[in-house]
């Protein structure tokens, strides 16, 4: 076990030893890493990654009751996305596919079934750790349980705080998280109290990895558990949104859930405030990228329900669906000085295209045979050259549902054996029009593209819709 306070990052270590006299660190003299930290032109990339945030939760994407003040300063400053996609509509794929660059057609975790990534996955973390970046996660993890392949360090981040298990993410005043390979007790929680909110604890991890992390470029991903609800409570008590505070919200005349609610998203602007003043405070703003999203659509769960504050904006579906309110998730790139500022691009920005634009932010080369492409000429305003022809995702909850978009068109089958539906997100956003039997040529475009669009893998079959009084497997 280690104890709580001991909070001193490596790197911190590191850069302690070698300006005490100690010598060469990590095979460089303390001049050779100011050196190389005065004349790199590497960008440092953060990624903060939400848990269940919606497209219409922020200001800057039509929310007018949750404030979002610094969230809506990030989208003035930056670019704002109104097509990116989480790779899946749950949480485990879609984190896999941002990792790896590969779709759930072809990523072998494709459920919340605590299937670890292998030691021969490449993640993002992998090839920027050997690039020479620092590489650090606070957050959810989701990707391996202990002593499995899949745990953080063994994905190439060097440093990382949280939760291995995304069940136990649901607690947010948890006794134990993970530091590194190691039990971190919070005796604070202990006995059903309240000592330590958890994202108060990844907070100040992160001033504190900001403070000493200037020296060589690094990939820091903040992994926020907030807005998702605590389900074992909210199944308990009837509220799940756990947070310490209902502020600024508690005048309302709100139920009880969606004040906390609320506030937990209007908590998450207070956190990419606090991350935006410590990059200025540090004087990094000029080289660091910063890109905010989500990674799924909203919840009905906890107490709350998502059509409550509109967090599908106007999109059909929440989590766990494959319509556009399942899978389409805000999405604002910052990077003062090269992305530019007050810019809304309709570019389509699946998760599977962060690992090539993360490597080709940093110059390094891109490995071929993924799903993702690189969106960094976009981000920089440039016009971008590469474009998907289709977008594709499966999920097996229960039973399988597929979805697939070419153009304007989207696919939506909700079960093998079903009809599959087509709507035109050019002129149906909403998907409330289905144009199925109206275009049976887009049809067969797509039914043919669907067919190649994943890789069969005995764990994941594609299963039917069960007859109604069947029961859905529970597993997948």
């Amino acid at each position: 076990m280690i104890s709580i306070v001991a909070r001193l990052t490596t790197h911190a270590l590191l850069l302690l030893l070698a300006f005490a006299g100690f010598g060469r660190v990590n095979g460089a003299s303390p001049e050779e890493i100011i050196k190389a930290a005065l004349e790199r032109k590497q960008p440092n990339i953060l990624l903060i990654l939400a848990d269940d945030l919606g497209y219409g939760d922020l200001g800057c994407y039509g929310q007018s009751r949750i404030k979002t003040p610094n969230i809506d300063r990030l989208a003035a400053e930056g670019t704002r996305y109104t097509q990116a996609y989480a790779g899946s509509t749950v949480c485990a794929p879609s984190r896999a596919v941002l990792m790896t660059g590969f779709h759930t057609g072809h990523n072998r975790i494709r459920g919340n079934d605590q299937r670890p990534l292998l030691s021969t996955d490449v993640t993002v973390a992998r090839l920027l750790d050997k690039a020479g970046y620092q590489t650090a996660l606070f957050g959810k993890w989701g990707l391996g349980l202990p002593g499995s392949s899949g745990i953080p360090t063994r994905q190439g981040f060097q440093e990382w705080l949280g939760y291995l298990d995304q069940t136990a993410a649901h607690n947010y005043y948890p006794t134990q998280l993970y530091r590194n390979d190691q039990v971190m007790d919070l005796p604070q929680n202990e006995g059903g109290r309240h000592g330590l909110y958890v994202q108060d604890l990844i907070d100040r991890v992160t001033t504190n990895y900001l403070r000493t992390a200037k020296y060589r470029p690094f990939f820091l991903c903040l992994a926020y558990t907030l807005p998702h609800a605590n389900n074992e409570l909210g199944r308990a008590t009837g509220n799940g949104m756990e947070t310490p505070s209902d502020a600024p919200y508690s005048k309302e005349p709100w139920p009880q859930p969606e004040k906390n609610k609320a506030a937990m998203i209007t908590r998450i602007d207070s956190d990419v405030g606090m991350v935006l003043a410590a990059l200025k405070a540090h004087r990094m703003t000029s080289n660091t990228v910063v890109i905010f999203t989500s990674d799924n659509g909203p919840h009905s769960e906890g107490g709350v329900k998502a059509s409550f504050h509109q967090s599908s904006g106007p999109l059909r579906g929440i989590k766990r669906d494959l319509y556009e309110g399942g899978i389409r998730v805000p999405l604002i790139a910052w990077w003062p000085g090269r992305i530019p500022a007050g810019r809304v691009s309709q570019e389509l920005f699946p998760a599977w295209d962060f690992l090539p634009t993360a490597l080709d932010l940093a110059g390094l080369p891109i490995p071929a045979g993924l799903d993702g492409i690189s969106m960094k000429r976009d981000l920089l305003g440039l016009a971008q050259t590469n474009r998907h022809e289709t977008l594709y995702w499966e999920f097996h909850e229960g039973w399988s549902r597929q979805a697939i978009r070419m153009g304007n068109w989207k696919g939506v089958r909700n079960g093998v054996g079903e009809g599959m539906e087509l709507y035109d997100l050019a002129t149906d956003l909403g998907e409330t029009n289905n144009l199925a039997s109206a275009h049976p040529e887009i049809l067969a475009r797509l039914e043919e593209r669907l067919a190649h669009a994943r890789n069969a893998d005995p764990e994941w079959p594609l299963k039917p819709k069960p007859a109604p009084g069947e029961p859905a497997d529970p597993k997948k």
